[in-house]
């Protein structure tokens, strides 16, 4: 076998056996969905507007009764309906090409999957980076519940602040009304006025920090994300080619099949050099991802800590600082919600 069929890079094609490498779906369903992700990119046909020159077209290739004299007729310019129909022949072929060829790469990675499923075939495998990948999809699904948690903080939140506003109020109306409790029925009034603005301000900081955290986890790693499905994608392919390439290899070598081998070689290189960028470009998004992801939530941890400690201890003035310090601004008073953002 060439040196180019063997070449493993970081890589390293591992049997799967049938006893257990299926994931942690089941593995019917698990099939079902890997299939419908290699069936669901299918070909590219981009339609094309032709107009021949029978339908719909100009009047060209009709003879018109003014040429007509007597017994004798003129001849017509010839009709341009045979290069119209050189041109949808070509761009039917064309097409019939396209799927032609999306068929026969569906039908490779098919075979590849569920030989890989049903452990009679191997798969490459980047233990390294599929373990990062991993991880990522396991950070991903826990910063989800963090968010989750957060958003229903902020409603239950938003609530208590609405009440207290609503019970100042009311503590206020009967401090006028009540000559004899003015006093008592005052303090409690200021006492919620103060509770409410503080919690205003505290809903501000807590929603920077479901702002952050939901860009972290539905823009950033979704991104990532988006890559490593390509990447996937692309080992399947190239594993498809390289076993088919394999195939061909082991069989006789008459004119046919050397044609045949030259054409899968070509195509297992073509394959493979896609799958080793996209490897590559998976590693990068990975490291820049890790990186942001400590710098983004070290500031927003820190925000949420100092925010809540502050609100509860009854630290007005540290509540207010910490707004500042991470350049927070609030929706000026009167707003619908003034727990929502205008950041900086």
């Amino acid at each position: 076998m060439s040196d180019g069929i063997m070449s493993k890079a970081a890589t390293m094609e591992i049997p799967i056996s049938s006893n257990g490498d299926a994931g942690s779906l089941p593995e019917d369903d698990g099939l079902e969905q890997d299939l419908q992700q290699v069936m669901v990119s299918g070909p590219n046909l981009n339609e094309t507007s032709i107009v021949s020159g029978g339908y719909g077209g100009t009047a060209e290739g009709i003879i018109p009764t003014s040429t007509i004299k007597g017994s004798g007729l003129h001849q017509p310019h010839p009709s341009p309906a045979v290069g119209g129909e050189e041109v949808v022949r070509g761009i039917a072929v064309e097409k019939f090409d396209i799927v032609k060829k999306w068929g026969i790469n569906t039908y490779k990675c098919t075979k590849q999957l569920i030989s890989e499923r049903f452990g009679r075939g191997s798969r490459t495998v980047d233990l390294e980076l599929e373990t990062q990948i991993e991880l990522l999809r396991e950070t991903k699904r826990k910063y989800e519940c963090v968010l989750q948690l957060a958003r229903a903080f902020t409603n239950h939140f938003y609530s208590l602040v609405q009440t207290q506003h609503a019970l100042g109020d009311a503590f206020a109306d009967l401090s006028q009304k009540s000559p004899e409790l003015q006093e008592e029925f005052g303090y409690n009034a200021e006492t919620q006025k103060l509770l409410c603005k503080n919690g205003e301000t505290l809903l501000g900081a807590v929603n920077f920090f479901v702002s952050s955290i939901n860009t972290l986890v539905n823009k950033t790693m979704e991104d990532t994300l988006m890559t490593v499905k390509q990447y996937e994608t692309a080992r399947l392919e190239y594993d498809a080619y390289r076993t088919d390439l394999e195939e061909l290899s082991m069989g006789p070598r008459d004119a046919s099949t050397l044609c045949r081998l030259d054409a899968a070689q070509s195509q297992f290189q073509s394959h493979k050099d896609k799958y080793e960028k996209l490897r590559a470009d998976v590693a990068i998004k990975l490291k820049f991802l890790e990186e942001n992801k400590i710098k983004v939530m070290h500031k927003q941890l820190l925000l949420f800590h100092n925010a809540i400690s502050a609100y509860f201890a009854g630290n007005q003035q540290q509540l207010e600082q910490t707004l500042k310090q991470f350049n927070i601004k609030l929706k000026t008073p009167g707003a619908e919600k003034p727990s929502w953002l205008e950041e900086q």
